[in-house]
């Protein structure tokens, strides 16, 4: 929004500096800050130090520009002949922070990987992701609050359900973001796209707690259930937004460890039904879903079942370092009668259908992550340019400039390393991926992850103060140095995937070399 277009020159407003009439300007804007003197969360001395005067330079030393955007009713004009300076995002924008955008959003970088439709879905899941998300991000993560039916339904209506899946059959015929990109061309570069988009709202409980269980398990019903009516209802329930889904394979007794979950299934009788008992836990979205894939143990080995919310299931919230919006759950399931059609897969061979989806899933938490540090590191930049120490800059300081640019070589670097790895997902057949790319992708999280640590640690040494406080400008280098550890636990742990990595490059070792 444009300020108003009414004039005033310097002088007068230096001769508005009484509590009946309190003037300032800011960028060249005239605020009237009259009637918000008692408003001010600072307080009113702070106001009243800068009365008649361009408080400028005070102002971008303890605030963002955006925090502008909520007081526009204050600005009554601008300095007559100048202009406005600092710029004013817009939904679907790109920053123009070197290094805040990957380079192939870059102007003058080129990259082989993106074609047209990857920047009509960036800029569609931008512009979508800034009116719609992050407004309920933010309530969510600060109250606890589970995300809205009416947030889901906006996402189930413009594809963004269908899109979290991945690349399939379940996009064709699926209108995608008014037509950003046909469900019959989305590949893995989208996907990515998706993943990086939706993790700009920097709020990692609500990011767990937008349907990310349902991202992560409903691939099982759709890959591994019998075809006929009963998986049809349970995939348009799913992705109307009516029916929430969630995995639930860790326990108390088994984390990294699949093989040592302890949850049973034993067949009925007549064969018809098994009866599950035991526990899961730390299970994201499983406080609010009404389906669970379920990692059970049939015999000696290993099944999937899908279990609807019933006689016998409690779920209980567990609280955690993010908020409660992601509604991780303790899952008890007692004497809970499943007919034997919702087996998923064959039985006792469920590990199948467990480790078949790992590559997507830890792929794709790579993916936010690495976006994630880009996002904190954009920050440090801006902070770095308007923070006054001294009576420098930030940025002036040659410690500082040594802290940025690590942080932008490991966010660079590892950005590269995901779309190579990308460019082999769209180029190889899935039970090729599942051979060649479990390793990789497994030290690709572990290096991005191990990103994440120093970043938020360089993130907090620069903001200080700021970089522990839940509130102001500093809230997302709080929020990021306080969970970016899920993505180096969620997933498969950092040391499960690096030695999944070495063993896997060591099963192709050339015996020559000994």
């Amino acid at each position: 929004m444009a300020p108003p277009a009414k004039t005033f020159t310097r002088e007068e407003v230096r001769n508005h500096t009484s509590e009946d009439s309190l003037w300032c300007v800011i960028d060249h804007v005239v605020y009237d800050l009259t009637d918000f003197v008692d408003a001010h969360p600072g307080g009113e001395s702070v106001l009243k130090q800068i009365a008649g005067q361009d408080a400028t330079s005070a102002f971008y030393n303890l605030h963002r520009h955006e925090v502008l955007s909520r007081y526009e009713d204050l600005a009554i004009g601008t300095i007559e002949g100048e202009k406005p300076e600092v710029i004013t995002p817009q939904p679907g924008d790109l920053s123009p922070v070197p290094y805040a955008e990957p380079l192939w959003l870059t102007p003058h970088f080129k990259s082989p990987y993106f074609k047209d439709s990857h920047h009509s879905l960036r800029k569609a899941i931008r512009i979508f992701t800034d009116e719609v998300v992050k407004p309920e991000a933010l309530e969510c993560e600060a109250t606890g609050r589970h995300v809205s039916q009416e947030v889901i339904d906006k996402m189930s209506k413009s594809g963004v359900i269908h899109m979290r899946l991945g690349p399939g059959k379940h996009l064709h015929g699926v209108n995608l973001l008014n037509g950003a990109v046909k469900g019959e061309e989305f590949d893995y570069f989208h996907d990515m796209v998706m993943c990086q988009e939706m993790t700009r709202p920097m709020m990692r409980g609500f990011q767990d707690g937008n349907l990310a269980g349902m991202a992560i398990g409903l691939t099982a019903v759709l890959n591994f259930a019998r075809e006929g009516p009963w998986k049809k209802k349970i995939v348009d329930e799913v992705f109307s937004g009516r029916k929430k889904l969630c995995l639930a394979i860790t326990e108390a007794f088994a984390g990294s460890d699949v093989a040592g979950l302890r949850t049973t299934a034993e067949k009925t009788p007549d064969g018809k039904h098994y009866i599950v008992n035991g526990t899961k836990k730390w299970i994201t979205n499983g406080v609010f879903c009404d389906y669970f894939v379920v990692g059970v143990r049939t015999g000696k080995a290993l099944s999937v079942v899908l279990i609807e919310r019933g006689e016998g299931v409690e779920t209980k919230s567990i609280k955690t370092s993010y908020s409660t919006t992601a509604g991780t759950a303790y899952i008890t399931f007692d004497n809970v009668k499943v007919p034997v059609e919702n087996l998923l897969g064959e039985e006792n061979k469920g590990i199948h259908v467990i480790l078949s989806n790992f590559n997507h899933e830890r792929w794709a938490m790579a993916c936010s992550s690495i976006a994630a540090s880009r996002f904190i590191t954009e920050e440090c930049l801006k902070w770095a340019n308007q923070r006054i120490v001294f009576g420098k800059r930030l940025i002036d300081q040659p410690v500082i400039r040594q802290k940025l640019a690590k942080m932008i070589a490991l966010v660079e670097a590892n950005q590269s390393w995901l779309e190579t790895i990308t460019y082999q997902m769209c180029n190889m057949p899935y039970k090729q991926q599942a051979i060649h790319l479990a390793g990789p992708i497994g030290l690709l999280k572990m290096s991005i992850t191990r990103v994440a640590h120093e970043v938020a640690d360089e993130a907090v040494q620069i903001w200080g103060g700021r970089g522990l406080t839940q509130s102001g400008m500093g809230k997302y280098v709080e929020i990021f140095n306080r969970t970016y550890k899920f993505d180096a636990i969620l997933g498969g742990a950092e040391e499960i995937l690096g030695d999944l990595g070495v063993r896997q490059a060591m099963r192709n070792f050339p015996k020559a070399m000994l």
